[in-house]
């Protein structure tokens, strides 16, 4: 769940909490008008959604290294810091310019109740789309930031440069622990690209559908041995994607290589769409990607590659979204994989969906009965932000591509209009009980167990591992406490961990050690590979 590239960069995630944007008490304003100019970057005519972005400037330069800021922008941990406006644009021209309305689609509030004072104003094109899931990206065009004295008459920005494309090993040094950089070019030549064109995927769309990732390869392996390793088949949490999962290959091959870890393949899986994350979930609206994954890519993979072919050496991990989709897929399709090591995974039982009951009578997913609002992100005991607020932030950035938006994505049925029914309204917050009906049948993981544990025991007894921090920054450890309850009262052998005191973002740190909790799991995962292996673990 939310902006959330791995495993590997949670450490270096900072709760950034700073001062909201201050009512205002006082006479209805004149709206607020701003002229947004297309220079000679582009050097073409361009399309998308036009963002203005605003925040108080002395708080930003109190912030800012330096004090000085080069971008102003949203913050996902702490929405309601930067005001936002939004409209679409179509066919903007060089030269050519387009008035943005601050008061028609604003958050948290119209541009024109900002309290008078000094401002640091950006204007970003979003040319892809796809600004909820991956912010600013190649090809997005984007204006300096201006400081401006609101209210003003027409402020001007021009949005005069395009954001470049990404090299993939373009890292930051600080991204890469010493040992992926002692190991960093033999990784980089294990990592082979996965470009894969589903059949049924392509055929659901009506168009070639690719499903993409990376294959590492462990050290020591030989294309013309006849050694087979066990399989981990790993995806990323919201946010991330194929670059994300290049990183992980790279973290994941210098451990090998060092021995923390034990050798074996890893398939690093892109679930980012243009939707958001599909999850591997089979879905009237994303496709079959879970019927695409285990029928088609995984039997093309072993043919490729020297993989133990068998449950008993396939392996599932996950991290936030990517824990619920490594959930699903493990209890979904019990006879592929031989267990999952699902950590932080979105909510599995919608009796808890980060805190609140969908399944209420009159439920509302932003305020409760008695009127006080759903926190949905928290820094240990402290809430930094509400369900409401994020929502509705998420509404201005654009209507596709969101945390939320993903959610209706995957769980939703389809609409008349073949867009997904919204599960709640984004204005009021009420829950359309005949969506959560549906969400209920078809993807509330706990329902699931309990209404087929009879077929599923067999083949799926004692594969589930779930690990969460009880301090998890999305209230996450709420469903997996029911979870755990429905599977204790069914009997089911399944492993959970509460882990004290830990959040979103720090849940594999051990110590000093930022992947240590990812460590056990590889050794627990190889133990049911390979029982009567003398390769041990590292004494901690």
């Amino acid at each position: 769940m939310r902006r959330y590239a791995s495993f590997l960069l949670a450490g270096l995630c900072g709760l950034a909490i700073a001062s909201s944007v201050p009512a205002r008490d006082s006479a209805p304003a004149a709206p607020a008008l701003f002229r947004v100019d297309l220079g000679t970057a582009s050097g073409k005519p361009v399309s998308g959604r036009l963002l203005l972005f605003a925040v108080d400037a002395a708080t930003a330069r109190v912030q800012a290294k330096d004090g000085k800021v080069e971008e102003v922008d949203s913050n996902m941990l702490d929405p309601t810091q930067t005001a936002i406006a939004a409209r679409e644009v179509t066919h903007l021209v060089p030269g050519q310019g387009v008035t943005l309305d601050g008061d028609a689609v604003a958050f948290p509030k119209a541009f024109s109740q900002l309290p008078p004072g000094d401002y640091l104003l950006q204007a970003v094109l979003d040319t892809n789309h796809d600004y909820n899931y991956s912010g600013r990206d190649a090809g997005d065009l984007i204006s300096p930031v201006v400081e401006v004295h609101l209210p003003a008459v027409m402020p001007r920005l021009v949005l005069d440069k395009v954001v470049p494309g990404h090299d993939l090993w373009d890292i930051p040094e600080h991204a890469l622990s010493p040992t992926t950089r002692q190991h960093l070019a033999e990784a980089k030549a294990h990592l082979k690209p996965i470009d894969f064109v589903s059949p049924v995927l392509s055929a659901f769309w009506g168009r070639p559908i690719h499903m993409k990732g990376w294959v590492l390869l462990p050290p020591g392996y030989d294309v013309s041995g006849k050694t087979t390793y066990p399989v981990v088949y790993h995806t990323h949490g919201y946010t991330g994607g194929y670059r994300s999962e290049a990183m992980t290959g790279l973290t994941m091959y210098g451990q090998m290589a060092e021995k923390a870890m034990p050798p074996m393949i890893w398939v690093l899986l892109d679930e980012s769409s243009p939707t958001g994350t599909h999850e591997f979930a089979d879905s009237v609206n994303n496709g079959p990607w879970g019927q695409a994954l285990t029928t088609e890519l995984i039997p093309s993979l072993e043919k490729q590659y020297r993989m133990d072919g068998k449950a008993s050496g396939r392996f599932l991990n996950g991290h936030s979204s990517g824990g619920w989709a490594t959930l699903w897929l493990q209890t979904r399709y019990p006879k592929v994989f031989g267990g999952t090591w699902s950590t932080s995974p979105d909510p599995s039982d919608f009796h808890d969906f980060t805190g609140i009951d969908l399944y209420a009578p009159h439920a509302n997913v932003y305020r409760r009965a008695d009127g006080t609002p759903y926190p949905l992100v928290r820094d240990h005991g402290k809430v930094i932000a509400t369900f409401q607020q994020f929502a509705q932030m998420e509404r201005v950035v654009g209507p596709y591509g969101g945390q939320m938006a993903s959610f209706d994505w995957v769980f939703s049925p389809r609409g008349k209009d073949g867009r997904p029914e919204p599960m709640f309204d984004r204005d009021t917050g009420d829950v359309d009980p005949a969506v959560v009906a549906y969400w209920h049948d078809h993807y509330d993981i706990a329902y699931r167990l309990k209404t087929h544990w009879p077929q599923l025991k067999k083949d799926l007894d004692g594969k589930i591992h779930l690990y969460v921090g009880t301090a998890d920054t999305f209230y996450l450890d709420g469903a997996a406490h029911k979870l755990k309850a429905v599977l204790d009262g069914l009997g089911a052998k399944s492993s959970f961990h509460f882990i004290p005191d830990r959040t979103h973002f720090d849940l594999y740190r051990i110590g000093d050690d930022r992947q240590g909790l990812m460590k056990q799991i590889t050794w627990q995962m190889y133990a049911i590979a390979r029982p009567h292996s003398t390769l041990k673990p590292p004494a901690q």
